[in-house]
């Protein structure tokens, strides 16, 4: 199998790497790439927004299948060129996506398929923003309807920064505030059968003690083991496959990831958000610990015939990952940084830990920094304290100027 990997992240690097494991890869492909990924796929430089680029790449490679990993191109429609190219794509398409591309269609998609969520406003006028933080009071939630690369959501007890959130979108879904932990589950679906992934649980908040602005995501962990055993099955009965029926019922059968963010309150499981795509940084978790052959799943998903696969398996282990962040991040990040000690996390803590590249490119010899998460050190171990304790020493090894990473990544969950 060939196959087209669309994106240049950590979770991109994440996908490339399972994917270049899986026997059945015969050739691996990745669109635009970045430093790391250069080390496991061929990588071709394309506008990742342009559909018919990115067709034109996949039936030029002769791919037998195209992963789109971020999800703007997904909100752009790149699965629907690639599919109307006749290559088969994992991921939804343009009408499908809006899961993540919109709030308020998520909210509308939730209500129709009676799925549990907060309460909410959808406000397009400074007074209809008035009335709904009035309604739910502090702790604010306010979110912006539209994409924003993982930082358009703001939760403050302060009314006028959640009103200043708000009056910057053109249109924002205010909701009340969602007590208790929270959960990232994804699932693999064809738009009708639904195969959840393993729970993992992302650390959103840019410093220690879930102190400091919110961000893409620092680092992450799985398994939960503080998680009920029987939240899977829960999820998947209340949230999961009632999401896809209704898309189903509504013409647009949703084909790819879908992730569902869930807050575990007083008084059940509540949907925070979906999101089309893989997760950074849970997927670098999640994957670790995934036994099954990655590609066969995402070829079953993209063909509609994911009834024929078996139950996945998974390792008896533990993942964490730590990301490096540039300085400044979640402001404009610095860039062009040097980074060492990749060769030595390599040499001395392979294949328990290891690096997979975010925002990095080469330059000339060296790997620079080139965006705000730099690089997520991921580790495995036989428990959760095992992994933490074997990602931290890799961070360790790693330099780069100005750079940022929270200390307490599983802390709590490893008992520690």
């Amino acid at each position: 199998m060939k196959v087209l990997v669309i994106g240049g992240g950590a979770r991109e690097h994440a996908l490339c790497r399972s994917l270049s494991l899986d026997p059945d890869v015969t050739a691996l492909h990745c669109a635009p790439g970045n430093a790391g990924i250069a080390e496991v796929a061929e990588l071709h430089p394309v506008d990742q927004l342009d559909g018919e680029a990115v067709a034109r790449l996949a039936t030029g490679l002769g791919a037998d299948l195209v992963v789109v990993g971020p999800e703007a191109p997904l909100v752009a429609g790149v699965a629907d060129a690639v599919r109307a190219a006749g290559v088969p794509c994992f991921g939804p398409s343009q009408e499908a996506a809006l899961l993540e591309g919109s709030k308020a269609f998520a909210k509308d998609v939730m209500a129709g398929a009676n799925v549990p969520t907060a309460r909410s406003y959808v406000c397009t006028t400074p007074e209809e923003i008035d009335t709904a933080l009035d309604a739910f009071g502090a702790p604010y939630v306010v979110k912006d309807d539209g994409l924003a690369a993982g930082k358009g959501v703001v939760v403050t007890e302060d009314v006028e920064q959640a009103r200043a959130h708000a009056l910057s979108c053109d249109r924002v879904v205010i909701e009340e505030y969602l007590d208790g932990p929270e959960v990232s589950l994804f699932a693999i679906t064809d738009g009708v059968t639904v195969l959840p992934l393993t729970p993992a649980q992302d650390f959103k908040r840019a410093l220690d003690g879930d102190e400091g602005p919110n961000t893409g995501g620092m680092g992450a962990y799985s398994p939960l083991p503080w998680a009920d055993p029987k939240l899977v099955d829960e999820v998947m009965a209340t949230v999961l496959q009632p999401t896809v029926d209704e898309l189903r019922r509504r013409g647009t059968p949703f084909q790819g990831l879908l992730y569902a963010g869930l807050a575990i309150t007083g008084r059940g499981v509540r949907v925070i958000e979906f999101n089309a795509r893989f997760g950074d940084p849970e997927t670098q978790v999640v994957l670790a610990r995934l036994k099954t052959p990655l590609a066969g799943v995402l070829l079953n998903a993209a063909n509609g015939t994911l009834e024929n696969e078996p139950p996945l398996t998974w390792r008896d282990e533990a993942a964490v990952t730590v990301v490096i962040a540039s300085r400044n991040y979640p402001g404009t990040p610095r860039t062009g940084d040097a980074i060492e000690g990749l060769d030595e996390v390599a040499a001395q803590d392979a294949p328990h830990a290891y690096v997979l590249h975010a925002g990095t490119k080469r330059d000339g010899d060296a790997i620079v920094s080139d965006g705000g998460r730099v690089l997520s050190v991921t580790a495995t171990g036989k428990d959760l304290a095992e992994a933490r304790r074997r990602a931290y020493t890799a961070v360790g090894r790693v330099r780069l100027d100005g750079s940022q990473h929270r200390t307490d990544i599983a802390r709590v969950a490893a008992g520690e």
